[in-house]
């Protein structure tokens, strides 16, 4: 596959991301029109969901919305508040950071019940992704554990990172992600978000996760990228490669 022909490919992949701290509405907005149709999701801030919809229009780019982020707190009660807010407003894709604090501290039950009550509320009809914040994680079996944790928990897709924090997704940590959902009993799907910034990296985690899960796996209901910036890069080479 070309290097163009593997770039139309990601950008169909891609969870096309605005979480700046000064984000504006009419950035999101900017952001929705540029990749609806396109890409595999918008994914904003809450409070921005309302006008991305109307941004996307008849596309079909489902709006995803954060939950509990960046931070992963343990107010279950809260989290489950948002998500109900960001559905009724939209949001077809919830990404949910897990308490990773807590569960770093042995609360693992903190951890598994929030996810839960979110999922709990999310229609079958949704997606729910679960961030672990893996460069906070550490080891190795900490990430493993994490990751049974959130699937057991009813997680659709993993998710590295926030990328709020110092280390953002790593090979090394994708690696454990895709092994421990490859040992699942379920499909799950996987998501490497922050820091991925080139086509180089992109390519990198699809190629790992065929390498893990078989040619072919990597498809909008089972592979994601997180990014921003990426799409520009992609998206000129998607371009000289057509005919």
């Amino acid at each position: 596959m070309s290097a163009g022909e593997q770039a139309r490919r990601l950008i169909g992949l891609l969870d096309l991301t605005d979480l700046g701290d000064a984000a504006r509405a009419s950035d999101a907005i900017a952001l929705a029109r540029r990749g609806r149709g396109r890409v595999a999701a918008v994914c904003v801030w809450p409070q921005f969901i309302g006008e991305v919809r109307e941004a996307i229009g008849a596309a079909a780019t489902p709006v995803a919305a954060v939950i509990n982020f960046p931070k992963g707190g343990d107010d279950a009660i809260r989290a489950v508040e948002d998500a109900q807010e960001a559905l009724r407003d939209g949001a077809r894709e919830l990404d949910l950071v897990m308490p990773w604090r807590a569960f770093l501290a042995g609360d693992e039950r903190t951890a598994r019940d929030t996810i839960e009550a979110v999922r709990d509320h999310v229609p079958s009809d949704c997606r729910l992704k679960v961030i672990l914040e893996t460069g906070a994680l550490g080891a190795a079996e900490t990430i493993a554990r994490a990751a049974r944790l959130a699937i057991a928990a009813g997680a659709d897709f993993i998710k590295t990172s926030t990328g709020k924090t110092d280390v953002g997704a790593t090979p090394e940590a994708a690696r454990v992600m895709l092994e421990t959902i490859r040992a699942s009993d379920r499909p799950v799907g996987f998501k490497a978000s922050g820091g991925v910034r080139s086509f180089a990296d992109a390519a990198r985690y699809l190629a790992l996760a065929e390498e893990i899960m078989g040619e072919g796996w990597a498809r909008r209901d089972t592979f994601r990228i997180g990014a921003s910036a990426l799409f520009d890069e992609l998206d000129a080479l998607a371009g000289a490669a057509s005919p």
